[in-house]
């Protein structure tokens, strides 16, 4: 385990206690010695994380402390990397472009002894297939998600036949290797999933759908239990 990821590791764990830890527990849970632990601890009170006790007594962490939000394990690093990784593979360009700049970000904010796990990751995404390419723009799509916006669709089924419907859409499901709108349909009153490589055309509406997105996605989530 790198130095930077102990440390972590050392607040996350005083995170999760209550009363005072004491030093040996500490070494013993990360396998390190008392020596290397004390200085574990000293580096952590230099750089003021606010850490009371001594050794002998116990160590705890104040109330209220907060990580800074890019101290992250090597394990959450590679993860985030694996994440953005599938997303480029798999997601319509804006999205894709998206991914690339988060792992950018996160290898110039992160310490240089960890930029490796993200640059040069030990797990990656591996795609055979070629990217599907949505006749619309996505990232307007995922804006009509999170402003409640309505979508007016010319879509075709299976059968060829094209319809139009005013959907209320609710997010983006990924399975396998294709993408699909999950929608409340005015025309049906119901929910439908909708291909995203059979929409002929997709136009946000400037209505907006009356009801709570959350509520609509658990009503969703209901429907499909049933199906099951």
């Amino acid at each position: 385990m790198r130095r930077t990821e102990r440390l972590f590791q050392i607040i996350q764990i005083l995170r999760a206690n209550r009363s005072p830890v004491t030093g040996r527990s500490l070494a013993v849970e990360l396998e390190i010695s008392l020596r290397t632990l004390y200085r574990d601890m000293a580096e952590l009170m230099a750089q003021r994380v606010p850490i009371t006790g001594e050794a002998g007594t116990g160590y705890v962490l104040d109330d209220g402390y907060d990580m800074p939000p890019l101290m992250l394990t090597a394990d959450e690093l590679e993860a985030a990397a694996l994440g953005a990784a599938w997303v480029a593979t798999q997601a319509d360009p804006s999205l894709t472009r998206a991914a690339r700049d988060l792992v950018a970000k996160l290898s110039a904010a992160i310490p240089q002894e960890l930029r490796p796990i993200v640059l040069d990751a030990g797990s990656r995404s591996i795609s055979t297939r070629s990217k599907i390419q949505d006749p619309f723009d996505g990232g307007a799509l995922r804006r009509a998600i999170r402003e409640r916006s309505k979508l007016q669709l010319a879509y075709k089924d299976q059968n060829e036949k094209v319809t139009n419907r005013v959907v209320w859409p609710l997010f983006i499901a990924y399975l396998d290797r294709d993408r699909f709108i999950v929608a409340w349909c005015e025309t049906r009153k119901d929910y439908r999933h909708f291909r995203t490589d059979r929409v002929q055309e997709l136009e946000v509406l400037e209505e907006k759908y009356p009801t709570r997105r959350t509520t609509l996605v658990k009503g969703w989530e209901e429907a499909m239990a049933k199906r099951h």
